[in-house]
């Protein structure tokens, strides 16, 4: 471990091997940083945090602080940082509430500089939130997200894997995996082509994932008559039934197609 004297260490915290703690940065108790992190100066770390792995965490950020929800009381929650997660210049994530009793940032993510996390939040690996994104409540982002800088999140949104929202989104319905969504109101900009070839999708999944989309954004079926055609008569794949199952369990409704 590297803490430098001009930072204030609770004794109760848990501090893993190769860590280095700069100066001026607070950690409260019931902390956990693991192994090989490096928190630059000026971070608080509050409790109930729980951090992973060779981490990175940029001056101004606050990690843990207390939920900004009126219903919070005070119990006993975590905010959980996965391995390998890096976290910009005055990012904001807190803690969780009752509801979840956690907030998750999963591993390999970026979290780019004044975005903010709120309360029981559920981000799993590979996510990047862009500058200043906004993100309320109880949202769930799905691996490998991307939300452009500038975005808003309406709290209990969900959004798929392989998604990438477009800068300055206002974000208040789901949005499907594998897509584009962009423009205001928010809606469907196509498949996200470019991002799905940088992970390794064949040409034929990324053209099965557009037949779908056709169906479902240009058929002229309502999504429940377009989703029974899609599960129905549609070749059976890991994308589809991702997508189907992501459309049926939406509760705020799925972004629109685009029409000019």
């Amino acid at each position: 471990m590297n803490i430098h004297h001009l930072s204030v260490v609770h004794p109760d915290a848990v501090i893993g091997k190769d860590v280095t703690i700069s100066q001026f940065v607070t950690i409260e108790k019931n902390v956990v940083i693991g192994d090989g992190t490096y928190i630059y100066p000026n971070v608080v770390i509050m409790e109930g945090a729980r951090i992973g792995k060779n981490c990175r965490i940029f001056p101004g950020a606050v990690i843990a602080g207390t939920p900004q929800d009126l219903k919070f009381a005070g119990e006993e929650t975590v905010c959980i940082i996965g391995d390998n997660t890096t976290i910009h210049e005055c990012v904001t994530v807190n803690r969780g509430t009752a509801s979840r009793g956690k907030t998750v940032v999963g591993n390999n993510c970026l979290l780019m500089a004044y975005s903010h996390i709120a309360h029981d939040c559920i981000l799993k690996d590979n996510v990047i939130i862009g500058n200043a994104t906004q993100i309320a409540g109880e949202v769930e982002i799905d691996d490998y997200a991307i939300l452009s800088g500038g975005s808003l999140v309406h709290q209990f949104t969900k959004v798929g894997s392989h998604v990438m929202a477009q800068g300055g989104s206002k974000i208040g319905k789901d949005i499907p995996p594998y897509i584009i969504a962009g423009r205001d109101p928010i809606s469907f900009s196509g498949v996200n082509i470019v991002g799905l070839r940088r992970r390794g999708f064949a040409t034929e999944q990324i053209a099965a994932i557009q037949e779908i989309y056709r169906t479902l954004y240009q058929s002229g079926m309502n999504n429940s008559d377009a989703i029974k055609h899609i599960d129905a008569q549609l070749p059976d794949s890991i994308e589809k039934a991702n997508i189907v199952e992501f459309v049926i369990a939406s509760t705020r409704g799925i972004v629109r197609g685009y029409l000019e």
